[in-house]
This record gives C-alpha cells, structure tokens and sequence, in this order.
C-alpha cells in the first residue's frame, strides 16, 4: 500500500490511495479486461506487511537528529572522561541553546518562503542595546521610574519586542514591496544594526541589569524542584492526549492510523523524554556554599543536609511557549498555510489571492520579535548588554534550522527541527569548548557540519523523491 505523501509540510496534502477495483478494470488493456476482472473479482489481494518502524511511522528526519545528538554526546562524554552527560551540563547547555533556537523558530518561516536573513544577530544587538538603556538611563532619567522598580523589566521587554517588530517589518517591507533582495537587505541590516546597537550606548558596556529581567537568564531563574515536576507531569498529560486526540481526530475523518500499541508506544516514549528531562534538571542542586548563605529561604531548618535543586529554568520555558505558538501558527492557521504555499510556489500563491508583498512583512516582523526575545534571555545570562553580543549568531541561527531540516529552495521545514539543530550545534560548540579546542577551529567545524547537512538534505531528497 503506498504511504501517504504530505507536500507542504503538512499544509496541503496530496494523499495518494490504494488502487480501486474499478480504477484497475479501467485501466486495463481492452483485450486483457474480461481475464482480469474475473481474476479481480475471485482473488483477495493480500494485505502488505509493514515492518516495526514503519508501523511506528516515525520521523526519518526527526530520528536522524536525535541520533547524530546522542552520537556527540557519547563521543564528547568519552572525551571528557564523563563531564559532558553531568546535571550540571546539560542545565548549562540548554539555557546556552534557547536564544539561538527562539530565533531559528522564526528563521524557518523566512527560509521555507525562499528568503534569507543575515540581520538576526545585529538586530538581537540593537534590541538588547534598547533594553539596556531603557533600564539603566532612559526610563529612570527621562521617565522618573526609579531604578528597581517592578515595572521597569516589563515596559523594557514591551518596548524591546516592538523595536524588533518594527526593524523586522521595515526589512520586510523593502523586501516585499521594493523588491531588494532579502540577501542585500539583511547583509545591510547586518552593518547597520550592529553599529545602531553601538552608538546607542556609545560603545559602553550597559548594566547591571533589573534583577527582575535577570530572571530570564536562566541561571538564577528557575522553578525548583517541585515546580518543575508539576510543569513536566502536566506537559506529559498534554502531550499525551494531544497524541491520542489526534488519533481519535484521524479515525473520525477516515484517515489511516497507527495500531494503537504503536500509539502508545510512541506516548510512552514521550512522556519518557519530558519526564526524563524534568528528572535530569532536578538533579543538578545549588552548591551547599550557597545554600549556606541563607537556608532559611530555602525552607531548611539547618545548613546541613539541606539541598535544593535548580530545576526547569524560565529561558526554557519562555522557548517552549515559542515552540508551541510557532507551531500552532506553522500548522493551525491561515498564515501558516500562505506561508508554506508560498515557499512551496510563489508564483501560484500570488495567483491564488495570496498577497505575499505583505506576508513577507508579517514573517520579518515576526523574526524581529523573535530576535528580541532572544536578546532577552542573551543579555539576562550575562547580566549586562555588551557590543558582541549575538555576534554570529545569523550563522548559528541559519545552521540550526538548515540542520533541522528546512529545505533552502523553500516549502519544506518544521519548528521541532529547527530547535533540535540549535541544541546539535551547542553541543558541538560546548563539547569542543570542554575539550579545549580554540574559538576558530569551532567555527571550522560549525561551517563544515552546515554544508554536511545540506549535503544530506540534497541526498535524501533525491533518494525519496522529495522537492
């Protein structure tokens, strides 16, 4: 039976079907009809068996990153004589991942609609250039808002978010409605914002930042451990019925399904996963100097014995509330869907009604947001905005969501693989770091990694017939 081929990404499907009974006496030669419809109609064709993975039906692409993850965790584990796989690590290397993966989320919509954008990581510059005088100078200076105020973080991320939104869709618009190339554009974003990021602070570093904002980092932020179980049993429940709901949805609408122990074997592996993870960051606990300090806010009655564990930071939770959005707007929605007609043919979309002048302004927009977010959580983890923060970061950015899988020549991408490609290239990053290899032998490697993986990608395609 032939397997059901999604093009679009899951927006419009072309699913093809068993061959009919009648298709086939149609079909048939007029000397050869009568022979084979006696023969149709006597002999039952025998079901097709499916192996193990293919009535898993997982994902090939999703699988292979998974798999080239834990195959650098192992090697770098081995070399690090076990550092690499420690709590302590894996809480440093996610809170390390979510700003480069916040901005590959909104990276995969430019790709899929064939454009590019080299601006992500002056314009994260900019943005956090923004928040940092907003905190330190502007709103107490010229606003009167006192320094600790509880409602400088907010109107600093308010007005951080807008700015990336306006200098996101300004290059969109000179895109969509002038026709400059999105290269050109964004290779000039790139000079322009990273200097507009300097002058506004007069090349000075900016801080220390609200204690508030600093939350966002990741490193003094986090729920603890009992939060986190709550926040992972609760993901767990939800991922759970979302996959069965969705079984259930496909039943109903006459759509073939997975048996249902392959569907729950799939559930069982998820809940695995987030629990497992929630497990791992629990692990890791505050140094017992610390804990010392002030035991008493940690709800011990004594120093001794008291440990407290660090648990799920709030930079993570921030990416996965990205994720969620992001994917409901890439699968869910009117935009999604115009925006992977759009990669998929452009020319057919614009024909169909699709004003893609003013969709590639929405998708630039939506990148400036994202690189705004993602200065949040870059300058909370240093505690100060600097002139090289997101310095390369468009190369990290681009690299995460071609690894993920986002096909360059547009239409095809996921919002799950982009973040994958961002944690596989901070664990290269972090794992070479560890193993003392110097900053432009990394960035070697990170550009060799990034044409292996176009390299791949081409090569599947053509081995699956993929456009």
């Amino acid at each position: 039976m032939p397997r059901p081929a999604y093009t679009l990404a899951g927006v419009f499907f072309s699913r093809s079907r068993p061959l009919r009974r009648r298709d086939a006496l149609q079909t048939t030669p007029l000397h050869l009809g009568a022979r084979m419809s006696d023969q149709t109609e006597s002999t039952p064709v025998p079901a097709q068996k499916r192996s193990l993975f293919k009535q898993l039906e997982l994902d090939t692409r999703l699988l292979g990153m998974i798999g080239a993850f834990f195959v650098i965790c192992l090697v770098f584990n081995f070399w690090t004589d076990g550092r690499f796989l420690t709590p302590r690590n894996i809480f440093n290397l996610t809170i390390q991942t979510v700003s480069v993966a916040i901005m590959a989320t909104g990276m995969v919509f430019v790709i899929v609609t064939r454009h590019i954008d080299l601006s992500v990581g002056a314009l994260l510059a900019t943005c956090t250039a923004v928040m940092g005088m907003l905190q330190t100078r502007w709103l107490p200076n010229m606003m009167g808002i006192e320094i600790g105020s509880p409602l400088i973080p907010w109107i600093t991320i308010g007005l951080g978010l807008l700015t990336g939104a306006v200098i996101g869709g300004m290059q969109g618009w000179l895109v969509g409605y002038r026709g400059i190339p999105a290269f050109i554009v964004t290779l000039g974003g790139l000079l322009v914002w990273r200097n507009v990021g300097w002058y506004l602070t007069s090349g000075q570093t900016i801080g220390p930042l609200d204690d508030t904002y600093i939350l966002f980092g990741g490193i003094t932020g986090t729920l603890g451990w009992f939060w986190s179980w709550v926040i992972g049993i609760a993901a767990a429940v939800a991922a759970a019925v979302g996959l069965w709901s969705g079984r259930r949805t496909k039943v109903r609408h006459g759509f073939p399904v997975k048996p249902a122990w392959a569907e729950m074997v799939v559930i069982a592996i998820t809940i695995g996963a987030i629990l497992g993870f929630v497990a791992v960051l629990n692990a890791y606990e505050l140094p017992e100097r610390v804990v010392a300090r002030d035991f008493a806010a940690y709800g011990c009655v004594q120093a001794e014995g008291c440990t407290v564990a660090y648990g799920i930071p709030y930079s993570v939770l921030l990416l996965i509330f990205v994720a969620v959005v992001m994917t409901v707007i890439a699968t869910r929605t009117r935009l999604g869907r115009y925006i992977f007609a759009t990669g998929g043919n452009p020319d057919a979309a614009s024909l169909s009604g699709i004003n893609t002048r003013f969709l590639t302004v929405k998708i630039f927009a939506i990148v400036g947001v994202l690189c705004a977010l993602g200065g949040v959580v870059a300058s909370a983890r240093l505690g100060y905005h600097t002139n090289d923060i997101g310095t390369l970061d468009e190369l990290r950015v681009i690299a995460a969501a071609v690894i993920g899988g986002t096909a360059l020549s547009g239409g095809i991408g996921t919002i799950y693989g982009a973040i994958f490609g961002a944690l596989i290239m901070q664990s290269l990053q972090s794992g070479m770091a560890m193993v003392g290899v110097d900053a432009p032998y990394q960035n070697i490697v990170v550009g060799a990694v990034l044409v292996f993986a176009v390299w791949v990608d081409i090569e599947y395609r053509k081995r699956t017939g993929a456009k």
